[in-house]
């Protein structure tokens, strides 16, 4: 008999059984904020600041609150900002002309500003009465001490749907009919990193958060809401909103195992189920739930969740991602290689590189994975055929350069960077890796199109400067091809290490049980999914926070604040065998 898929696509962290103090449409958000300013010490003037995370649809927006609460005076901040000019010339130091890849950078919000145009916006301000409105990217900047600050805050991943969608811009640019790469790029290295930096300083202090997701249902909580949500996350396993993809190389197992509707799309290739600076959270207030962009976890919460240790070496930054790779009926991805740390920090400013490993979810009988170079090739000819495929000439060969591994369910190879890879078709893939996940430098994509008809980008000059040519057959064997080693065992369960390799930063732990696991707190983070087994369920042995279901195939994070938790097999899984896998980031020597 066929299960029915139990995988839980849209996940909440409770934070009351009451929606109380939940506005949900704008009727009740403009009631909520007349209240507020009614509370307002009574004087001359007083300041709306409205600060909006860029991709925010600033018009409807605007329009709303305003015809709401009919300001006096309406300043928006993209009339103060330099001319797009201006703009492109200040960022283009870091874009270059690369379709990919930029460079990290310190920009500002501030830095978008004209002075002369913020000056007299702020002199009209200090001689205006009455409620004056300030809206959009940077209006925190502009009234420093705004009576009343709402942040209208959005996940990343909606903002590059809409992106793909609609006529929006950049950040100070007028580039709304660019394509959506051009523009997800300069998001990337420019917008977010600058709006990040705003974000961190004011979400402690707050009035309202205002969802912004779903444009035809806005939804708006207290400041003090937020931050109670925030530290209830911080505490106890969660998990994020997992967000799915089609790709050229897709397949769809996931459509079976994670109940996606097959209609609308030619497959389903990715799912985002752990990348917080991607996905979304859903805080729950009884039956309404409130999206908020899960790095505002990170943001907030870094010592719980991360762990002193972990904090101190990555910052406010959160180290490991998990996602799926799916091209059961599908095809191989591209072959590909990731740049070395020496390299990430010298070329892209970026302070850790993207290592990474396979484990293998599934896979059919002709299942595989491209890893390491055969013994023996000859570099120059490899490189001579890579040039000439992507030229137009023949078909790059690949298994006459690069090993060809079966694999096969519950298999784990291991992806330092350096190592040239690929998951062959029919293989389901979890990615374990740490977080730089767009610098992947494509040295073949098997002479196929992207999904918009166009070649996608190849990287053949960044690749060759970083493939280990010495790792070959046999020391790929020895060092990533299933390194499983047996740790430990009780009553019920057995645990194995299965890597990473020695170069990666990342611990990964597999457990088998029928029965209760203890978990030690790492005082790390820890990321886990359960890759075997219907359905588990997660406790504290203290009682520090409520048990929490996970099902197949769920990836969820364990902060480091949660402490020690058992794992037992639950529900229609209770007597028999199941798995997770757990990834934390190795924090003694």
């Amino acid at each position: 008999m066929t299960l029915r898929s139990n995988y839980d696509k849209f996940p909440v962290v409770p934070v009351s059984a009451s929606p109380s103090g939940c506005q949900v449409g704008w009727s009740a958000i403009i009631v909520a904020i007349n209240e507020r300013l009614r509370g307002v010490s009574p004087n001359a003037r007083t300041v709306l600041g409205v600060e909006y995370y860029p991709g925010v649809f600033d018009g409807p927006v605007e329009h709303a609150l305003a015809a709401g609460l009919c300001p006096s005076l309406a300043v928006r901040t993209s009339d103060l900002f330099k001319n797009p000019y201006e703009v492109d010339a200040m960022v283009a130091q870091y874009l270059g002309d690369d379709p990919v890849f930029g460079r990290m950078n310190g920009i500002v919000v501030d830095d978008f500003f004209d002075p002369q145009k913020l000056a007299v916006a702020r002199e009209s301000i200090a001689k205006s009465r009455g409620l004056v409105f300030v809206v959009g990217t940077g209006a925190a900047l502009v009234v420093s001490e705004a009576d009343v600050l709402i942040f209208a805050d959005m996940a990343r991943w909606e903002i590059q749907m809409r992106y793909r969608r609609e006529q929006i811009g950049n950040l100070g640019a007028d580039n709304a009919s660019a394509n959506a790469a051009e523009k997800y790029k300069r998001a990337y290295f420019v917008d977010w990193r600058a709006a990040d930096r705003l974000k961190q300083k004011i979400l402690p202090e707050i009035d309202f958060l205002l969802d912004t997701n779903d444009r035809n249902m806005p939804k708006m909580i207290s400041g003090d809401a937020l931050r109670e949500g925030l530290r209830i996350a911080a505490h106890r396993p969660f998990r994020v909103v997992p967000y799915f993809d089609p790709g050229p190389w897709g397949g769809h197992w996931m459509e079976k195992v994670c109940g996606l509707s097959p209609e609308g799309v030619p497959n389903h290739a990715w799912c985002f189920d752990c990348v917080p600076e991607e996905n979304s959270m859903l805080l729950g207030f009884g039956n309404v739930k409130v999206e908020i962009p899960s790095i505002n976890l990170v943001f907030q919460h870094p010592h719980e969740l991360l762990g002193e240790a972990v904090h101190a070496r990555f910052g406010k930054e959160f180290p490991i991602r998990f996602d799926f790779l799916d091209t059961m009926g599908g095809g191989n991805l591209s072959l590909q290689v990731h740049p070395l740390t020496e390299y990430i920090q010298d070329k892209f400013g970026m302070n850790y590189t993207q290592d990474e490993s396979y484990y293998l979810l599934d896979a059919g009988d002709d299942g595989c994975v491209y890893l390491g170079l055969r013994e023996d090739i000859n570099r120059e000819a490899m490189l001579r055929d890579l040039r000439a495929a992507q030229s137009g000439g023949s078909p790059f060969p690949a298994e006459s350069y690069i090993n060809v591994w079966p694999a096969k369910k519950h298999d784990h190879f291991l992806l330092p960077a350096g190592s040239i890879h690929c998951s062959g078709k029919n293989s389901m893939v979890l990615e374990i890796s740490s977080t730089p996940y767009i610098f992947t430098f494509k040295l073949w994509d098997w002479g196929r199109l992207g999904l918009n008809g166009l070649p996608r980008p190849i990287h053949l000059d960044h690749g060759e400067a970083n493939i280990q040519w010495d790792r070959t057959t046999n020391w790929v064997r020895r060092n990533l091809v299933n390194q499983i080693t047996p740790l430990g065992s009780g009553d019920g369960w057995r645990e194995e290490r299965t890597g990473l390799h020695e170069r990666e930063f990342i611990e990964t732990r597999r457990h088998w049980f029928t029965g209760a696991v203890p978990h030690r707190g790492t005082g790390g983070v820890n990321v886990l999914n359960l890759v075997e087994g219907r359905e588990a369920v997660v406790e504290s042995p203290t009682g520090a926070f409520e048990p929490f279901v996970v099902h197949y195939a769920e990836t969820f994070i364990v902060p480091a604040a949660a402490g020690d938790y058992i794992i037992r097999p639950f529900g229609e899984a209770e007597g028999k065998e199941c798995g997770t896998i757990k990834a934390f980031v190795r924090t003694n020597p």
